[in-house]
């Protein structure tokens, strides 16, 4: 029998519906439903789609799962393919981690029943009545008519996005799936609950077991001293993916402020710019400072492009333009709309930019804006792709004046007795100083403050940045003014002479044992940033040797001590990793050096070439193409001129000045 309320009715006898109260969302509920998405969580939690909360070495998730928390890029990361392997080993282990403790909840509740409360009764004849001889399906049962077919299976919770691109676990033995995956049983029980001699419920219920068995669990033991050390090289190395001792995660002065522990971006673009901004973010941001997210990962992502892109709006077009020329180079896109994204973005990057200049306002805006023009375009771009636009060094001779104006070379010189930390945007600007120099065979803007800070043993952030030790890119600087002085004829041969031998003894003090030059990558295939860093000022000691020795008077690619060099840096040349997920777009200007004083028959060709293929596709954008391009036409020109029995040198400045090249190879 059902029964019915009466409704509230008025004087008039007719039912009175009752009166929906206003509803307005408050800003703060509407800003709450703003979307704010980090993209600092691990990889793991990142490909299951799931919320990450961060934690230090290991999040909750992973570690309550028993996954593998990786913050740092994994090798798993840039192929679809590969990416769905990851996927189903990740599913296996969670499956099997919930086995386990499926299995031991079950075993513990069954001891911890008491006994009288409740009996099984395993066959239909203990009841009289029909209905006791009658098994209900459960409901958790495929075969129970009130089983919801349309409830979503296991897999689809770990759904994840098959446009973006990434690379897989099983290239890591660490990470080998499991040798065979073990048959589970479905085991039915049914429980009758009784009341003095009478049947009130009935409880039906399904448990899946699995072959799989755990590892016993082990008795505890007493902790001693001596057992210190496991921790501490697991787990204190303050940067897990390291493998090595912690490095100083607040060590830049970034012009954002100092590192936070979590970073949620909230930038404000048009509709129509959205996808640029996504695949700047996804794609391009990885490419720029690679180093630097070794060094300190997530800093690159969060301390620097994020902050930027969501208060500086010239520093926001700059990155958008960026992102037009990598997706239409990578992606092989062509038409009006791409080109016409690329240019209205870097037309508005350069209004805005001499808009402040002009009313000499947001000096570190800027700054930092006309550095991302400049720096960025290394990263992306085909060598044939050229902008209507001032080359990179005149936006250089800009950002020299605005970080003249802004003091930064004294806070970099007079910094380090205060302990302070080096501006972020001055050693960039360095980086791009001593480098450029070399590109245009003049001297380095702040050489002055290189010498000095080479005098007092400090350090610009040259290396936590790019890999290079600092002394080794102050001695590059002090060879790009011998390079200039001699180019403009400021000095004699025998001064010339007399400096190389100078300067290479300078070079002769920064010498490391060959013993501590070995492979940067851990037996567990993590990354050692500091092995990185030896290695890489390693392959750059080698090449300002090989820079040095061409500046001496009448000097030959073909002399033995040049080949000499070449054979030694093509040896050392083997301690970096290469390929896609390598760094030799970190080497660019060591490679360029070094090809342009190799022979035909030089073994440094045949490894370039090697590099070249193992990095694939990647090998055509950015300063590393244009690199390739570069010594491609100087080896055209050496070779024939070797054939012809001139011996003349082709130097590659000449090279790049013939085709109308203007290049930053950094």
């Amino acid at each position: 029998m059902s029964t019915q309320s009466a409704a509230p009715t008025g004087k008039s006898g007719t039912t009175v519906a009752p009166k929906a109260a206003p509803t307005k969302a408050s800003p703060t509920k509407a800003a709450a439903k703003m979307h704010r998405r980090s993209r600092s969580g691990c990889f793991t939690c990142r490909l299951r789609r799931k919320k990450c909360d961060e934690g230090k070495n290991q999040c909750k998730a992973c570690k309550h799962l028993g996954l593998k928390c990786e913050y740092k890029r994994p090798i798993w990361w840039s192929n679809n393919e590969q990416r769905k392997q990851q996927k189903e080993t990740i599913k296996n282990i969670i499956k099997r981690t919930k086995l386990t403790e499926k299995t031991s909840q079950i075993g513990t509740s069954c001891a911890e029943t008491p006994p009288g409360l409740s009996h099984s009764l395993p066959t239909s004849a203990t009841y009289s009545e029909a209905t006791a001889r009658t098994r209900a399906p459960s409901i958790e049962s495929q075969h129970s008519p009130s089983y919801d077919f349309t409830q979503p299976l296991a897999h689809d919770y770990y759904d994840y996005h098959p446009h973006i691109a990434s690379p897989p676990y099983d290239t890591n033995a660490h990470y080998q799936p499991f040798p065979s995956t073990p048959y589970e049983v479905d085991i039915k029980t049914e429980r009758q609950m009784f009341v003095n001699d009478i049947p009130t419920r009935r409880d039906s219920t399904i448990s899946t077991f699995s072959t799989y068995q755990p590892p016993p669990p082990q008795p505890t033991l007493p902790s001693f001293p001596e057992d210190d050390w496991i921790n501490e090289n697991i787990y204190n190395t303050g940067d897990m993916f390291s493998g090595e001792e912690g490095l100083d995660l607040d060590f830049f002065d970034f012009s954002h402020g100092q590192p936070q522990a979590s970073q949620q971006a909230l930038i404000q673009v048009d509709d129509c710019d959205r996808p640029l901004l996504d695949h700047f973010i996804d794609n391009v941001l990885r490419l720029i400072f690679p180093i630097l997210e070794v060094n300190q990962h997530g800093s690159a992502r969060s301390e620097v492009i994020l902050p930027a892109l969501e208060s500086n709006r010239c520093y926001l077009h700059c990155c958008l333009s960026v992102s037009a020329i990598h997706l239409k180079s990578t992606r092989g896109l062509q038409g009006e709309q791409i080109d016409n994204d690329i240019l209205r973005h870097r037309c508005a990057t350069i209004t805005e930019l001499c808009g402040a200049l002009n009313n000499d306002s947001n000096h570190l805006q800027i700054l930092e804006a006309t550095l991302g023009m400049i720096f960025f375009q290394c990263s992306v771009g085909r060598p044939s792709d050229a902008l209507p636009d001032v080359p990179w060094h005149a936006h250089f001779e800009a950002a020299t004046s605005l970080v003249r104006k802004l003091e930064l070379p004294h806070a970099m010189v007079h910094g380090n007795d205060a302990r302070m930390h080096p501006p972020f945007n001055m050693t960039l600007a360095s980086w791009i100083d001593i480098l450029g120099a070399t590109m245009l065979g003049r001297s380095p803007q702040f050489a002055d403050t290189y010498r000095e800070k080479n005098q007092s043993g400090s350090t610009s952030g040259l290396c936590e940045l790019m890999g290079c030790e600092d002394s080794m890119m102050y001695l590059i600087s002090e060879i790009a003014c011998l390079d200039a002085l001699k180019s403009a004829n400021g000095i004699n041969d025998m001064q010339v002479c007399q400096l190389i031998g100078s300067l290479g003894k300078s070079l002769d003090t920064t010498e490391v044992p060959p013993e501590s030059l070995t492979w940067p990558y851990s037996s567990t295939g993590a990354i050692r940033p500091r092995q990185l860093s030896r290695n890489m000022t390693a392959i750059f000691r080698v090449a300002a040797r090989i820079y040095l020795c061409s500046l001496v008077p009448h000097a030959s690619k073909d002399d033995p001590t040049m080949q000499a060099l070449i054979e030694r840096f093509t040896t050392t040349l083997l301690l970096v990793p290469h390929g896609p997920d390598g760094f030799d777009r970190s080497i660019v200007w060591p490679l360029l050096i070094a090809g342009s004083q190799s022979t035909a028959r030089s073994i440094f060709r045949q490894a370039l070439a090697g590099r070249i293929a193992s990095l694939g596709e990647h090998a055509e954008f950015g300063s590393f193409g244009r690199m390739v391009r570069l010594l491609q036409e100087v080896w055209c020109q050496s070779d024939e001129a070797d054939q012809a029995g001139s011996g003349q040198n082709v130097h590659w400045r000449d090279v790049m000045q013939q085709k109308g090249w203007d290049f930053l190879l950094i």
